[in-house]
């Protein structure tokens, strides 16, 4: 795991060092905070931020205090105007004002994400004066949880930088048309000078503040005590520092080869002297531990019970606890041989996918400088940079701290773990208490083929453009679109003339013809005009002598040709079949004059295989549910949708 904690100050590599400060995981979540402060001293800003720093520090262990975080926890560091300590941006740097500083990942725990924007708006109403600013590897995420109410400007490339928390509000820098960018030190500027001009709408105030409520009380339902027999090392450490689960989880649930000879070597917490203890895992990384599969070699020592015994699940817990305090032990000493040092290889892999070596070939001179500078900078902030090894040594000083005590307990419990399973009728209320799903299409009340085909066709021939596609009723939509953004300089409309292509560089695009070309593509079928008819009377024949109409109507003539061939020797093939008799048929009230002539019903045959498709899907997503649920249409596993 790659937390940076940025030193710039200490080096002297222009153009490299943003690269190098910048590797990281794409679960990671960045924060700032930043202080009311006037003078330019450096000493005096750091005396001010040292002071604020310790508040915020006491107000962050008052709602965190005996908090289990999944992976990082919430951290602050200072930074000085005058410190060197700079914010990539697109490519550009940008000196920030003093403020204090961090970054966390958040792992596979989405909440804890949301719980560190709770703090940061806690700390803005308590810290008077303070701004604060989050956003994450999808940019100012805030927004996405207020998708619907933002104004019609708002878009990622426009709202960068512009998001920022004061005084427990949400403000939106707003967008002004002669510029789509704004620093950071003008945005801050901004909502200090005019907090209410740049104060968000109430539904968007409401929309995020929803998201953040019941913090921190309901993070008391993300914690699952379980039983497991653990080495008393073990035992040891988690009482002294009861975080040291979520490492030991994480690295025990990605380990590799290199890790499994750890696993089977068992030097630091041998399984003969293991006690029985009740652990405290969040429920993310109970989930985690207790779906990797995993045996232990016998020779190592593990004797575990039948598979089927009540003490079955606490051993292998147990088991695969240890293994990861032994993982993060194994590597609490890294190798002096930096070649072989694994955090270097998957830090050396981190900087070729940033591009740091450029263009330039491997081995060249230019490379191995790149090369040379990346390993003295790995080097001097190894421990900084690859946490398993201080993480592991801290392991090994609880383990043997002999003022420790750890004794058997008795008459324990496991938490009800029934929450990791989840029915299919759970899942399905969950997501409609999320998205708002509805029913709207049932097979029994409505039943009507030609009705459940309109709604198919109204979706697919309502109006689309580049920002996705609009629903025909929005009312009927399970998931409400978001509101229409500026017009896009491709247009879609039908309505659009020729000559404002030249003039305003707008494509012009007819939804109705395009519709029309893509079925007859699809169904195989020719248009019935006279514009195929070459030796028809039309407009057309005045330019017969055209050469060029001449050259077109014989391509179209000739493709007309292979594909009327191609039909009636897929007509040869189908009559020794019974795939015709297979089709719904209707009675041919318009064909008096071919006897006995049923055509095919398409409304009742694309209903019949389409609920047929529904029901061997057996309550799963597939085909069928997938078209059908983003056009509005619901239908009701416990419906009879029996066709016959």
């Amino acid at each position: 795991m790659f937390i940076v904690v940025v030193l710039h100050s200490f080096f002297e590599m222009a153009g490299m060092t943003n690269v190098l400060e910048t590797v990281r995981e794409d679960d990671f979540v960045e924060y700032f905070i930043f202080p009311q402060i006037e003078t330019h001293d450096e000493q005096e800003q750091e005396n001010i931020l040292t002071a604020l720093l310790d508040k915020t520090n006491k107000i962050i262990h008052k709602y965190t205090k005996n908090f289990l975080w999944h992976k990082d926890d919430f951290k602050l560091v200072i930074r000085t105007s005058t410190s060197n300590f700079l914010n990539e941006i697109e490519g550009q740097k940008e000196a920030l004002p003093p403020h204090l500083y961090g970054v966390s990942h958040y792992g596979d725990n989405i909440e804890d994400e949301w719980f560190m924007v709770f703090l940061l708006r806690q700390l803005t109403k308590e810290l008077t004066g303070s701004i604060a600013r989050v956003h994450d590897i999808d940019g100012e995420f805030l927004l996405i949880e207020a998708a619907e109410y933002l104004p019609n400007w708002a878009r990622p490339e426009t709202c960068e930088n512009r998001v920022y928390m004061y005084d427990g509000n949400i403000h939106l820098i707003p967008h002004d048309s002669t510029s789509t960018t704004i620093t950071i030190n003008e945005a801050v500027s901004s909502v200090r000078e005019n907090p209410t001009s740049t104060v968000a709408s109430t539904e968007i105030q409401n929309a995020i503040k929803t998201k953040l409520d019941g913090y921190p009380d309901k993070l008391k339902d993300n914690i699952h005590n379980a039983v497991v027999y653990i080495p008393i090392g073990v035992a040891k450490a988690l009482k002294a520092k009861p975080n040291l689960i979520s490492a030991a989880v994480q690295v025990f649930c990605n380990r590799d080869s290199v890790d499994l000879k750890a696993c089977r070597a068992m030097k630091y917490f041998p399984p003969e002297n293991r006690v029985k203890q009740r652990v405290t895992f969040t429920k993310c990384l109970y989930a985690m531990l207790t779906h990797s599969k995993y045996l232990p070699d016998r020779r190592t020592g593990w004797n575990l019970p039948p598979s089927n015994s009540k003490e079955y699940q606490s051993n292998i817990l147990g088991v695969k606890l240890a293994c990861g305090f032994e993982i993060l032990a194994s590597q609490a000493k890294p190798s002096t041989d930096v070649e072989s040092d694994r955090g270097w290889q998957n830090y050396l892999k981190s900087l070729k996918d940033k591009g740091y070596f450029k263009d330039y070939l491997e081995h060249s001179l230019g490379y191995n400088n790149l090369l040379n500078k990346a390993k003295e900078y790995y080097v001097d902030h190894r421990d900084s940079m690859h946490q398993n090894s201080s993480i592991g040594q801290e392991i090994l000083d609880l383990s043997r701290n002999i003022d420790i005590e750890v004794e058997e307990e008795t008459n324990l419990v496991d938490d009800d773990d029934s929450w990791l399973n989840i029915s299919p009728d759970e899942l399905d209320k969950m997501l409609q208490e999320k998205y708002g799903q509805k029913k709207i299409f049932n097979v029994n009340n409505n039943s009507d083929a030609s009705s459940f085909t309109e709604k198919i066709n109204s979706f697919l021939n309502h109006i689309s453009d580049v920002d996705g596609a609009e629903f025909p009723n929005e009312n009927e939509s399970p998931i409400r679109p978001p509101r229409r953004k500026n017009k896009s300089k491709v247009s879609f409309s039908s309505e659009a003339k020729t000559e404002e292509t030249t003039s305003n560089n707008k494509i012009n695009f007819d939804p109705n013809s395009f519709t029309c070309a893509l079925q007859n593509i699809l169904n195989f079928s020719i248009p019935e005009d006279d514009s195929w008819d070459l030796e028809s009377d039309s407009e057309m024949s005045e330019y017969e002598e055209d050469n060029y109409v001449k050259d077109q109507s014989y391509e179209n003539a000739k493709d007309k040709n292979k594909l009327q061939k191609y039909m009636e020797e897929m007509d040869r093939e189908l009559e020794g079949t019974t795939i015709g008799k297979s089709f719904e048929k209707k009675n041919g009230d318009n064909f008096e004059d071919i006897e006995n002539f049923k055509p095919v019903d398409i409304n009742v045959n694309a209903l019949k295989y389409i609920l047929e498709s529904y029901k061997s899907q057996l309550g799963d997503a597939g085909p069928s549910s997938n078209m059908l649920g983003p056009m509005g249409l619901h239908l009701d596993p416990k419906d009879n949708i029996d066709m016959d």
